[in-house]
């Protein structure tokens, strides 16, 4: 498969104050395949869905290049860009926040037709949106429903819906099942790997929730504090999760068993602080493998074989 979507040395960091900067992102390189899917776990904070507004250019980038189907979309101008955001869409995580509740179901589904004039009257703008809605599996009464009329799984199928209006290559999925009970999860997260599947698509997908993200996912990354610290395929990941931040976060997973669950993996220590990081690795506070050779020099992602990659110091040492 090519590559679709690939960055390089990407950073975003946020003026904090006169001279302060919040990192964000931080030195983040990805490479996604046409027609797989990406996912991107890490607590609330390490900079998941800040990465996925880069890669759309919904944010501008500090430094870094994001090349998707081959151009740097950082030296894209005005129109040229415009042209390739039509390729690349979002998913957001709140359904019912993310759409204007004095819009119908039409409206909204119907708004990234009108506005990017993908439609030649309001005769092909209809048998869309209608499309649409069979696609998501809407029913056709919902068509002059409004968001507060409906449940959180059909407000979510608007959302997606909506991201699938101009027939898209690459779609950002920021949490989308994240706000839904379980039963409206599966069947998200079913029709987004049925429509993947028919539709060629290629997604990223943003996820605290590492169930989810080994059900949909080809291949993982770990974030923390805005730096990749490991990524596998997605088999692999869970066969042999290599960095500590990694084990803590799989065995925090709700085991179906009988009796009281407590994690053997308890993480302890105070977060570091993600402003002006000092160099090292920004777990260290909070590993129990702690030692002089994580900190005072950043520690690269390294390949432990079968394209495994991990940034600790226990399988290598960049000042060796």
């Amino acid at each position: 498969m090519s590559v679709l979507l690939r960055t390089v040395g990407l950073k975003k960091y946020f003026k904090i104050g006169k001279s302060a900067f919040l990192h964000a992102v931080d030195d983040v390189n990805i490479e996604i395949e046409e027609g797989s899917t990406l996912g991107v776990v890490g607590e609330s904070g390490c900079g998941k869905s800040t990465l996925g507004r880069l890669v759309l250019g919904l944010l501008p980038a500090t430094s870094g290049e994001i090349f998707y189907d081959g151009k740097d979309i950082l030296r894209c101008g005005k129109a040229e860009m415009a042209e390739r955001r039509r390729k690349m869409q979002i998913i957001f995580q709140d359904p019912y926040s993310s759409l204007n509740p004095r819009m119908s179901v039409f409206e909204l589904i119907s708004e990234p037709l009108v506005m990017n004039k993908a439609c030649r009257g309001k005769e092909e703008q209809l048998a869309r949106v209608m499309e649409l809605m069979d696609t998501v599996g809407l029913a056709d009464r919902f068509i002059n429903s409004y968001p507060h009329e409906m449940d959180g799984g059909r407000r979510q199928r608007i959302g997606v819906a909506r991201a699938l209006a101009l027939r898209p290559r690459f779609i950002v999925c920021d949490e989308p099942v994240s706000a839904l009970d379980v039963s409206i999860q599966a069947q998200i997260l079913n029709l987004l790997m049925d429509m993947q599947e028919e539709m060629k698509l290629t997604y990223m997908f943003i996820t605290h929730d590492l169930s989810v993200v080994k059900h949909i996912s080809n291949e993982i990354m770990v974030m923390y504090l805005g730096q990749c610290v490991e990524r596998a395929s997605s088999y692999e990941l869970f066969k042999n999760p290599m960095h500590p931040y990694t084990k803590a976060l799989l065995s925090a997973i709700p085991q179906p068993v009988l009796g009281s669950f407590q994690s053997d993996k308890l993480l302890r220590g105070e977060v570091s602080d993600p402003i002006d990081p000092e160099p090292g690795c920004r777990f260290a506070r909070r590993c129990d493998f702690n030692k002089p050779e994580c900190l005072g020099h950043d520690i690269p992602l390294t390949e432990q074989g079968g394209n495994h990659l991990v940034a600790c110091s226990l399988y290598s040492w960049a000042g060796a």
